[in-house]
């Protein structure tokens, strides 16, 4: 986990530089790309509106957020307080660097003369695919932890979470309210963000000294 945060997260500082010098090639794949889904989304409206929905109510942030929030709400529950913040506070971090990001970069949306829908803020990294990635990869690693391997939900579980990161990032660039490469920046960030609290969440497990006497159990329930 500690190469992949390092990796993603040089990934992301690449293209955040890329994007904010306005590095030609980038900018040329982006308006290109972006271009022929718009044409196509103008053309099928029937499948634009479906785009719509999934965007702004199945994948939407909030919706992911919310996802996010019940996981660290159960946990509580469960008595895993520690793992319960680890989740909330990720979640609250990585919307803190999203909404930062996009000040710091300021970057322009695309603009068409004839829009298939509208978006706020600027647009760089995307929320939408920032959001999913983090709430997606929390989710399945808190569940990791509880489940044994091989457990017969897993497949479909992280086949759903996969889906629903790509599918978010194909309806923001296909709806024509993101460039492809603000989408790409939200998933390297989002999954930077998911693999830094892992690997944090274990050092700290490492570095506690082991538990004796009477409250063995209970810490250990805290910190599987």
């Amino acid at each position: 986990m500690r190469i992949s945060a390092l990796v993603t997260g040089a990934l992301a500082v690449l293209l955040l530089v890329g994007v904010a010098v306005g590095w030609s090639p980038l900018l040329s794949l982006d308006r290109d790309v972006s271009g022929a889904l718009h044409r196509s989304a103008v053309a099928e409206p029937g499948f634009t509106r479906l785009n719509q929905v999934l965007s702004d109510w199945v994948w939407d942030p909030w919706t992911m957020r919310t996802l996010a929030a019940a996981t660290a709400l159960a946990l509580w529950w469960r008595r895993e307080r520690r793992l319960a913040l680890w989740v909330a506070v990720t979640s609250v971090l990585a919307w803190a660097l999203q909404h930062g990001l996009k000040v710091a970069v300021g970057r322009t949306r695309p603009s068409w003369p004839d829009p298939v829908d509208s978006a706020h803020f600027p647009a760089f990294p995307s929320g939408h695919a920032m959001a999913a990635m983090v709430s997606c990869g929390l989710l399945l690693w808190v569940l990791a932890l509880h489940w044994r391997e091989g457990h017969r939900g897993w497949g479909a579980l992280t086949g759903l979470a996969v889906v629903s990161v790509a599918g978010v990032g194909w309806t923001r660039v296909y709806l024509g309210v993101h460039w492809p490469s603000d989408v790409l920046g939200g998933w390297l960030l989002g999954w930077c963000c998911v693999a830094v609290a892992v690997v944090t969440y274990r050092r700290r497990d490492v570095r506690r000294p082991p538990t004796t006497g009477p409250d063995k159990g209970s810490r250990m329930g805290e910190t599987r």
